[in-house]
């Protein structure tokens, strides 16, 4: 087991300050991705969460930094429901952080939000964090009543009272779309700092900007074309927080990929999975079809797509440090129908074998001279 790369986060005084150049936290996400038996049959969606509670112990036994589950509302994801599903894992493991990738913030109520991670955060003894969304499928919308109309208003005025609710003071707001707080407090509240929350964006300057307005870490949703294209949105936010007088928080990117012994290994068990996934979203969102050259092309060292050996991806982990300067860096690691095995050994390499190599690419890095973007040093 190594920490190398990973700082006790629960001892902390601030677990989302920037890292430094020398240094990059590497979590994991999932979507709790629903498998298929071999004659073909979907795995159960109870079967896939205890088998999702595994692979968070197993992420917290090989020193990762973080570990994530996003919510979504159909029938190919089962969590839909992250914080029931984080209070477990908390009792079950003992170092590593735990949160949302990402929460969706536009379809829930910020109050009862706050008070189910406050909630998680007693039980996992000051390890929890949220990461806030939009969301990139709508179905929570219908499902909940909401009116897609409101898509932007819901997520503004939301985000908005969150924040109050997060202050741990008594509350004084009113919008739109629900009735006003005059003075109410909310309980549980933390025991020793506020709620670490991240705001996930997909990309454009308007959610940079809002993230920074907020003061929050934030955390990019890198899943196709080129990782350093996102750079100049990183400069933005740096720049963006400096102006709003926020200190610096980290910036993390989130990307897929999946970890096996070789190159070669990786490819070929990761691609059929990947393919049948990226080929369904396509066709749900107007896409064309996806093809080997188009996989290929991601998991090249300048693509979004981390697959490989270990030493191929903590290699594309350093260019990451070094192009954006992100101090976390998450892995999607499950992909449709991957098996769990597959994703217990990917996890399992990316702890052990990845992590060190990154922490030796980067120190070798730092004694060379070589600087990464946002570095205060």
């Amino acid at each position: 087991m190594s920490h190398a790369v990973q700082p006790d986060p629960a001892s902390a005084a601030n677990p989302t300050a920037p890292v430094g150049p020398d240094t990059i936290l590497l979590g994991l996400n999932t979507f709790g991705d629903v498998g298929v038996f071999p004659d073909g049959q979907p795995v159960p969606h109870a079967q896939v969460l205890r088998q999702l509670l595994e692979q968070a112990e197993l992420a917290d036994e090989v020193g990762l930094h973080a570990f994530g589950v996003g919510e979504h509302h159909r029938r190919d994801f089962a969590v839909s429901a992250p914080e029931v599903f984080l209070a477990a894992a908390a009792a079950r493991t003992k170092r590593i952080r735990l949160g949302s990738a990402v929460t969706v913030l536009s379809s829930d109520d910020p109050i009862r939000v706050f008070q189910r991670f406050a909630t998680v955060d007693a039980i996992a003894n000051g390890r929890a964090e949220v990461m806030l969304g939009r969301g990139s499928f709508i179905e929570s919308f219908p499902l909940f009543g909401l009116d897609l109309a409101d898509y932007e208003v819901l997520f503004e005025e939301k985000l908005e009272l969150f924040d109050k609710v997060r202050a741990q003071k008594p509350i004084k707001w009113e919008g739109r779309t629900r009735a006003p707080i005059n003075g109410l407090s909310v309980y549980p509240p933390l025991e020793h700092h506020l709620l670490p929350a991240w705001i996930g964006v997909g990309g454009t300057p308007e959610s940079v900007l809002r993230c920074a307005q907020y003061g929050y870490p934030i955390i990019f949703a890198i899943i196709g074309g080129a990782p350093r294209a996102f750079g100049p949105l990183a400069g933005l936010y740096r720049e963006a927080m400096e102006k709003y007088g926020h200190p610096l928080q980290q910036v993390a990117t989130h990307s897929p990929g999946h970890v096996a012994a070789t190159d070669e290994e990786a490819r070929e068990e990761f691609f059929p999975h990947w393919l049948a996934q990226r080929n369904q979203l396509g066709s749900e969102r107007g896409w064309g079809p996806g093809s080997r050259a188009e996989f290929d092309q991601l998991c090249s060292p300048e693509g979004a797509l981390y697959v490989g050996s270990p030493e191929t991806v903590a290699a594309k982990i350093a260019l990451l440090k070094r192009n954006l300067g992100a101090d976390r860096f998450d892995l999607k690691y499950s992909n449709g129908t991957l098996p769990h095995a597959a994703m217990m050994r990917s996890i399992e390499l990316f702890g052990t074998d990845v992590a060190p190599r990154v922490a030796v690419l980067l120190a070798g890095e730092t004694e060379t001279g070589s600087r990464t973007p946002g570095s205060r040093n």
